[in-house]
């Protein structure tokens, strides 16, 4: 599956990326502390979190998540848009809780 199909089939909205919608989806991973993540998350995931500071783009970049998936409504702020865009970071926002997002992500790739 790819960003742009996850995006589509559940409502996400893009805060950044766009222009790179096409990465292929490997799995998921949620969480929301920043070094765990990035010793866990494989590339190609889908990272699911509530953090929304502009560490966010350095270790999406770093795990090459295919995405950052920011549930509950969280926006991050103007920064952190312009950082993950000048590093073609994705990032997608949903009013989902991360359990939900994880459970819609389970469905429509199995």
């Amino acid at each position: 599956m790819k960003v742009s199909e996850l995006a589509a089939a559940l409502d996400l909205k893009y805060v950044s990326g766009a222009q790179a919608q096409d990465r292929e989806i490997s799995g998921c991973y949620i969480g929301d502390l920043l070094s765990w993540v990035m010793g866990r998350a494989l590339g190609g995931n889908v990272w699911i979190t509530i953090m929304s500071n502009i560490n966010i783009v350095a270790v999406a970049s770093l795990t090459e998540a295919a995405c950052v998936l920011l549930a509950e409504n969280v926006v991050p702020d103007e920064n952190v848009i312009k950082k993950a865009e000048m590093q073609d970071v994705i990032i997608l926002s949903s009013g989902k809780t991360a359990y939900e997002l994880a459970v819609k992500l389970y469905d429509i790739t199995k």
